[in-house]
């Protein structure tokens, strides 16, 4: 069964430095409608992510097309929001939800770009937990500038009860970023090392799970070739807001398989000639980014499935 990510909006509050989505917003009424995704087929898991999705006033109406289509639903957020956010756990407690912090206060909201921002996803967090919420927890993504924070913001999130998920900054089209630079890699490569350590050395087969992911993002950020070869568009899926189904959002430009709001069915994008096209097009990616964030929610059976990036905030 695959997994899918749905990009429910290009907008978002926030003015990340290794991120340029907020100075490329969808129009709110050209962004598709909720029934387009009627037509998507059963899935394992779906992470639902923008931009920021709780900018879109009809997000209760995409999640409730979504959660008969898949066992599980993860939102991927800066955090903002907290009373809508939390008021979307209160009609699905079973939704999972990673909060993006990119180190502790000072690096966070430099990197974010909002003041407060750190605090507002700590209290974002810490109101989930007090409602009762299992599957929360926080995201980072590691550059030269904050992997001094790996292990402190791992540390905090133990502390609290929260699960933990890691990232690279890389450039793609989704992020409108070619000139993300990941400097310092020995000391990114050291700070996972240290991560890796630490989550062997606890007694838990889901944080030896993410310490073998960890180890390949290492091997990531050090410039190893990946082991497996990509599976994007063939065992996951995106849909963008203005409803184009792409195989990941990865890649230097978007390679769109076909439009949902246009086809009469997801199964007539997904087996027609131009997806065999884009699969080709993945199969020649010289981009190497299985290990930066390709990990499935199934990882505690499947720790080899693979997708695109964003899904490492499923972990």
């Amino acid at each position: 069964m695959m997994d899918g990510c749905v990009i429910v909006t290009w907008r978002c509050p926030f003015h990340c430095k290794m991120c340029s989505i907020w100075q490329h917003p969808s129009v709110p009424s050209e962004e598709f409608a909720p029934s387009v995704l009627e037509k998507l087929p059963r899935m394992n898991a779906v992470n639902i992510t923008g931009g920021e999705p709780f900018e879109r006033e009809d997000l209760e109406e995409i999640v409730r097309i979504l959660v008969p289509k898949c066992r599980r639903i993860v939102f991927s957020t800066n955090g903002w929001y907290t009373e809508r956010i939390v008021a979307m756990a209160r009609r699905f407690p079973e939704a999972g939800f990673r909060i993006s912090l990119e180190g502790l206060q000072a690096a966070n909201d430099a990197l974010r770009g909002v003041p407060g921002g750190f605090e507002r996803g700590m209290e974002t967090l810490r109101q989930l937990q007090e409602l009762g919420c299992k599957d929360v927890g926080v995201a980072i993504t590691l550059s030269g500038t904050n992997h001094q924070d790996l292990l402190p913001l791992y540390r905090l999130a133990r502390e609290k009860g929260l699960e933990f998920a890691t990232a690279a900054a890389h450039n793609s089209f989704y992020f409108h970023k070619q000139d993300n630079v990941l400097e310092d890699r020995t000391g990114v490569a050291a700070a996972l090392d240290e991560l890796v350590g630490c989550m062997l050395a606890e007694n838990s087969p889901k944080s030896w799970a993410r310490a073998y992911f960890n180890n390949g993002l290492k091997g990531y950020v050090l410039g190893q070739p990946r082991p497996l070869p990509c599976r994007a568009g063939s065992s996951n899926f995106f849909v963008d807001p203005y409803a184009n189904v792409l195989p990941c959002n990865g890649m230097a430009e978007a390679m769109v398989m076909g439009n949902l709001a246009e086809a009469s069915s997801f199964e007539e994008i997904w087996n027609s000639p131009r997806a065999r096209e884009v699969r080709s097009a993945v199969a020649a990616c010289q981009r190497q980014c299985w290990m930066m964030g390709t990990a499935s929610p199934a990882i505690k059976s499947h720790p080899l499935k693979v997708g695109g990036w964003i899904l490492r905030r499923w972990i």
